[in-house]
């Protein structure tokens, strides 16, 4: 390069140039993390019983002092609100970060953890353990793992097809992003048909435990199953991040992101994986609760950009508080009773959906 001339600005994936948002995302980051404990104090005060968040935390300092909580409000708030709310968190943020994953790696704004079989097979599972769990077969193992039998049905039924989808989509050690995408919806509709012939054997008490279940509820959450899913999906929250640059890069697409240094197999396996624990164990405690992994990502990326060093802890924060409010509205829309939470993200959900479709299409002006 001759003397005196300028440097010319690095041209690449991570340099910043003109439109850079990082300021923006960090700056809507901070905003999430204020949102998502604004909505926390408020699930935290708000319920059936008269115990408002101002009580919970005047209890909290006084300890056992003359302010402390009844022994009734101390059961609302330690056996029911947060384990309601600690579940609520963890299965929003995991979805909404599986579907930042999976529309990175498929790079595409529609993709959603169910595309790779992984909902219906937790599902499958889940099912399988309501309708056959008191048969001779499977009534000694059910009893052996007591409370922990659906979770783990439901999680190893998600892991199952997702190792079969590997098998199916992987040759000579190589991933087809196009073929594990079809592979995901036949291996989808295989188990939506068994789970049908299930619900056919069901009874009709089995029959309401079956809807209930499938439209998505955290009227069940308990400590034992935050201990049961908790870990799995913490473990895949912490090793998203580290996927975040090769995302970025297969944006690209493969051929330069393999010239970028990147692992593509390696990155292929690992969001596979963590998708699978994370939507996996979400299934198998809370039920089907479709399009968070939709509409959060395709939110942020309008906001923030679709850098994933930022796009996943937001995505993560969005995903959690926007769970926490929709349970609060399925709680309140039909008080005293509860409408599953599956119902309240879908009426959300689908009407975005269908405007994300729209605007690919080039029907919206926008």
């Amino acid at each position: 390069m001759l003397q005196g001339q300028a440097r010319p600005a690095p041209v690449g994936l991570w340099s910043r140039a003109e439109g850079d948002r990082t300021g923006r995302a960090r700056l809507c980051i901070a905003a999430l993390a204020v949102l998502y404990a604004l909505v926390f104090a408020l699930s935290l005060g708000s319920g059936a019983s008269d115990m408002s968040f101002w009580d919970v935390m005047r209890a909290w300092l006084a300890g056992e002092g003359d302010n402390a909580l009844s022994a009734r409000d101390s059961i609302i708030l330690y056996d029911i609100r947060l384990p309601r709310i600690l579940l609520g968190s963890l299965i929003g943020a995991s979805l909404a970060v599986s579907g930042a994953v999976m529309q990175g790696l498929f790079r595409n704004p529609l993709a959603d953890p169910g595309i790779v079989g992984v909902a219906s097979g937790a599902g499958l599972g889940a099912i399988a353990v309501i309708v056959l769990g008191g048969t001779a077969g499977l009534g000694p193992l059910i009893g052996l793992l007591g409370i922990y039998a659906l979770p783990f049905a439901a999680f190893f039924g998600g892991l199952a097809t997702t190792l079969i989808l590997y098998r199916v989509a992987t040759r000579r050690g190589q991933t087809s992003i196009a073929t594990m995408l079809l592979a995901g919806i036949a291996l989808g509709a295989m188990a939506g048909a068994f789970s049908g012939v299930l619900v056919y054997l069901a009874d009709d008490q089995q029959l309401r435990d079956l809807t209930f279940w499938g439209l998505g509820s955290l009227a069940g959450a308990t400590w034992s199953k935050i201990w049961a899913a908790g870990p799995i999906i913490v473990a895949a929250l912490c090793a998203a991040p580290l996927l975040a640059r090769g995302l970025d890069a297969m944006v690209l697409g493969e051929a330069t992101a393999n010239h970028l240094g990147i692992r593509v197999q390696r990155i292929k396996n690992a969001a596979i994986v963590a998708v699978a624990a994370a939507t996996g164990a979400s299934v198998a405690v809370a039920g089907g609760i479709g399009f968070v992994g939709i509409v959060v990502p395709h939110l942020l990326r309008l906001t923030i950009g679709p850098e994933h060093r930022y796009l996943l802890p937001a995505s993560a924060l969005l995903g959690a508080s926007l769970l926490l409010v929709a349970d609060a509205v399925s709680r309140m829309v039909v008080a005293p009773a509860e409408l599953p939470i599956g119902i309240v993200t879908a009426a959300i959900g689908a009407p975005f959906f269908l405007w994300i479709l729209l605007r690919r299409r080039g029907l919206l002006d926008l």
